[in-house]
């Protein structure tokens, strides 16, 4: 079985489902373990991030300098896949970052809070590496957590000012 990608190529079920297995490697081992020597096995040469933090390029070496910074600024970090869905050569992720902040983020000093970051992430795989990534990131919701924004400080509350859960 094979599918149409957005770009007209044709990619079939075993690679759409080894693209999943290869962004799920990435969490664990890129964000969770913080390997940022690894990103060159995942990045490909000229990949293109079209959403990279402000002073950032978006390349795979600015790549390796947000790991760094998102490492130092919350050492303890974890991030759980929440849901992730593909098809063709896009996968996509949603996912939750929990950590304490405890170095430098961009200006901000350590707050030594416990935060909860939403984040959705699309990348496009070319040849079993990410070619492109786009992705959301609740910034307000994550310097409302670090007391630097108005608002609730932690996602609970806002949660529950909704009535619940998503």
């Amino acid at each position: 079985m094979t599918r149409a990608d957005v770009h007209g190529t044709r990619v079939d079920a075993a690679t759409v489902a080894d693209n999943k297995a290869t962004q799920r490697r990435y969490v664990e081992q890129i964000q969770n373990r913080g390997d940022v020597a690894a990103l060159d096995e995942f990045l490909a040469a000229d990949a293109v991030n079209h959403t990279p933090p402000p002073g950032m390029p978006g390349t795979r070496d600015g790549a390796k300098r947000i790991v760094g910074l998102m490492r130092a600024a919350f050492p303890d970090h974890d991030a759980v896949v929440e849901h992730i869905v593909a098809e063709g050569d896009l996968v996509a992720t949603y996912k939750t970052l929990t950590g304490t902040h405890r170095g430098d983020f961009m200006g901000i000093a350590p707050t030594h809070r416990r935060v909860s970051i939403r984040i959705m992430d699309f990348v496009r795989y070319r040849d079993g590496k990410v070619a492109e990534h786009w992705n959301i990131v609740d910034v307000i919701g994550l310097l409302r957590q670090l007391g630097v924004a108005p608002g609730p400080t932690r996602a609970s509350e806002s949660d529950a000012a909704r009535g619940g859960e998503d």
